[in-house]
């Protein structure tokens, strides 16, 4: 059956420019249109019509950084007119075409469904090498002493650390899960620290040792720019979240760059953020779990939405997991890192998410 799926996907992706038809698709699988539908969305937790839709959405970003004409770019890719690609495009990012050519800020890249694709990213190789070396080329200022590279998890943090990507900066991991259990509306004090630990069904004591110790250069030193390094994912951006919260309830007044990343390749996208609103949507998001009322970053504005979805009982995940439940735990979890990229859950969470259901 994923083999069948991945034909279906291949043929899909080189339709993308075209008008859809799911009984051209039927006709080339030899099933019927209902079959098609039904096993696509049953295998990757998505309706064929959602997966072209979200495909086209990122494919024309890559035009719009271009500069080619909206209009054309909306026909390209089969919408009816200029205004309705662009309503599309904002529901999704938040922002409007016009707005992303101008801006170019990192949006949730929404690649290729690949099944049976391990999930596996992290470990030193030459794309990281590649893209620090060209950061420091065009931002040498970042590698300097009086820099902080806070890196989202103790995996990344060992990796740039142990061979000093950054060079005479400072490194620290934040290794938490803000995407799952309750938070409070400071950050990182003795009730934040409580909550969170009794979350993770952990001790006080063990939560400082693995969260609050690690960030002691935060809390104790004063930086003049710090670097944050976090995935497009829903996991990292909502970790992400929580630094930038932290940073304005702290009154740091010192240069903020977000290094963002997708997890499949390490392509970096910097961009200089302005504090000033964090807190609030952080309190909005994580605390109060409502949509933002201030703007954010693309890229932060589609991991809400995916946060915000996760949190419903008959989310996509979970309806995925409910109808594999006989599937061993292992190969599920394979799964699960294929198909929902965007969610970014690791291991611990899919684990407690599988049990629970089964």
């Amino acid at each position: 059956m994923d083999e069948q799926i991945q034909n279906m996907i291949e043929w899909i992706e080189c339709k993308l420019k075209n008008q859809f038809s799911l009984n051209e698709l039927a006709n080339f699988m030899g099933y019927s249109p209902y079959y098609c539908s039904f096993k696509f969305h049953q295998v990757t937790g998505i309706s064929i019509r959602r997966y072209i839709h979200l495909r086209r959405l990122y494919l024309s970003t890559e035009d719009l950084a271009q500069n080619r004409k909206i209009i054309d770019i909306a026909f390209e890719y089969d919408y009816s007119s200029q205004e309705a690609y662009s309503r599309a495009f904002k529901t999704v990012f938040g922002i409007s075409p016009k707005e992303y050519q101008l801006s170019k800020l990192p949006v949730q890249s929404i690649v290729k469904l690949t099944i049976n694709k391990d999930g596996e990213w992290y470990g030193m190789n030459v794309n990281q090498i590649v893209e620090v070396e060209r950061l420091q080329n065009t931002k040498r200022e970042l590698f300097e002493r009086d820099v902080l590279n806070i890196l989202n998890g103790q995996m990344m943090y060992e990796e740039f650390k142990n061979n000093r990507l950054m060079g005479a900066s400072d490194y620290a991991p934040f290794n938490e899960a803000m995407c799952v259990n309750a938070t409070t509306t400071q950050v990182f004090n003795k009730a934040f620290i409580n909550k969170r630990a009794d979350g993770h069904h952990d001790s006080v004591e063990n939560y400082i040792q693995k969260v609050i110790a690690p960030l002691e250069s935060l809390f104790n030193k004063e930086y003049k720019c710090i670097v944050l390094w976090f995935g497009e994912d829903m996991f990292c951006q909502m970790n992400l979240l929580t630094i930038l919260s932290y940073l304005e309830q702290s009154g740091y007044e010192g240069k903020v760059f977000l290094n963002s990343f997708r997890e499949d390749e390490f392509k970096v996208n910097q961009t200089e953020l302005q504090l000033g609103h964090y807190d609030a949507v952080y309190n909005e998001v994580l605390v109060n779990h409502n949509k933002p009322s201030n703007e954010v970053l693309p890229v932060m504005y589609q991991a809400i939405s995916i946060y915000l979805d996760m949190l419903n009982e008959d989310n996509a995940v979970v309806k995925f997991v409910a109808k594999n439940k006989d599937v061993p735990t292992t190969e599920l979890l394979k799964q699960l890192f294929a198909l929902f990229p965007t969610v970014g859950y690791g291991d611990t969470q899919y684990v407690e998410l599988i049990n629970k259901i089964k």
